[in-house]
């Protein structure tokens, strides 16, 4: 499979998992969810599902619980709507790219306010 095919199959198992996640799962624990990545391995058999919650770690694994109860659910409206020979399993993981992202930009931020007192410090 070409890689320009993989990344319109990604993107549409990716907006209809979140269509599915938030329209018509109604699950407590999936609070502020969104979908942000979808990754197919090379033979199409499992699809990696990375979401992001609004929370604390708490909310976090409520959520991958939710999601995780609900797979069977969730694949078989997939197996509906989205056209492929074979469905995939799903493999629900929470994605930490954008606290991994804050925290470095906290550090940098901290890193040039320290630098800066040092330097105000240097001149008096």
């Amino acid at each position: 499979m070409s890689s320009q095919r993989a990344e319109r199959v990604q993107e549409a198992l990716r907006q209809e998992i979140s269509r599915i996640v938030q329209n018509e799962i109604k699950d407590p624990r999936l609070g502020f969810i969104t979908i942000t990545k979808v990754e197919l391995t090379k033979d199409l058999r499992l699809a990696r599902v990375y979401f992001s919650v609004l929370g604390e770690d708490k909310d976090k694994r409520l959520a991958l619980k939710g999601l995780n109860s609900a797979k069977g659910y969730i694949k078989g409206l997939i197996a509906d709507r989205v056209k492929l020979r074979l469905t995939p399993e799903i493999a629900f993981n929470i994605d930490v790219s954008e606290e991994h992202t804050r925290k470095i930009y906290y550090i940098l931020d901290k890193i040039k306010k320290e630098r800066l007192n040092a330097e105000d410090n240097r001149r008096d």
